[in-house]
């Protein structure tokens, strides 16, 4: 199964269509930490991550891992870390998984950059939950309804294509 990134708005899997938003300087082949684009090309997909006390457990075939507070995403290019889940607090820079907002109250993570890790290539790329479509800061978002949609279709198999 493939998604497909279209007209950097559309996700498109199977014979649905959805709204989305990606990085607010759009897609780019040669991302970079902090450049607030979304990485072009075809990426594997990893675990979805969900808040229990908020949302319940995604009906899905793929991994699923539940966030609790003390759960980040290392975004310090100077870390042995580095792209990949830490515990917090740490002294490395960091995305707090446990937000406030409800954009990670479902996500699942985008395999960009996530085997044979390259410092400064970009970090935490997720499929995220938006409820108004706002440009990311290189994620791509959905609204709830049509992850869990999404979610229901996708298999550890599925691929996701960024053009």
């Amino acid at each position: 199964m493939l998604i497909k990134i279209k007209n950097k708005d559309h996700l498109i899997v199977d014979d649905f269509t959805f709204k989305c938003a990606v990085g607010r300087n759009n897609i780019k082949s040669k991302k970079k930490e902090g450049d607030k684009s979304t990485p072009r090309g075809i990426f594997s997909i990893g675990k979805l991550y969900y808040r229990k006390d908020r949302v319940k457990k995604p009906s899905c075939k793929i991994k699923t891992r539940i966030i609790s507070k003390n759960m980040g995403w290392c975004d310090d290019p100077e870390s042995k870390n580095y792209n990949k889940e830490i515990k917090i607090p740490t002294k490395n820079n960091h995305e707090k998984l446990f937000k406030k907002d409800n954009s990670y109250d479902y996500f699942i993570v985008i395999n960009y950059n996530t085997q044979k890790i390259k410092p400064y290539k970009g970090s935490a790329i997720f499929l995220h939950l938006t409820k108004n479509y706002k440009a990311t800061a290189g994620c791509i978002a959905v609204k709830k309804k049509d992850f869990l949609i999404i979610s229901k279709i996708i298999d550890k198999k599925t691929k996701i294509r960024i053009f």
